[in-house]
């Protein structure tokens, strides 16, 4: 009698974790790149807001005080 063998073959299963986890490493890095954009664009945005005149501010509705107030803000904080 011969015996026939019905494996899986296992380079299936571990081809399907490896995308996974290139997929996964892609959306870390994507969240981290967004993350990163967005803290840069806060920097740049208060450091133009510190440099404002009083006129300017004003004409925004912002007090010195409360320029000064954002602009000292952390770049991680909204």
């Amino acid at each position: 009698m011969t015996l026939i063998h019905l494996d899986m073959p296992r380079h299936r299963h571990g081809a399907h974790l490896h995308r996974r986890q290139r997929r996964a490493a892609r959306d870390v890095a994507g969240r981290m790149l967004t993350t990163w954009r967005e803290w840069r664009r806060r920097a740049h945005g208060r450091a133009e807001l510190a440099k404002l005149d009083d006129t300017m501010l004003k004409d925004i509705g912002l007090t010195r005080g409360d320029a000064e107030f954002l602009s000292n803000k952390p770049f991680w904080r909204a």
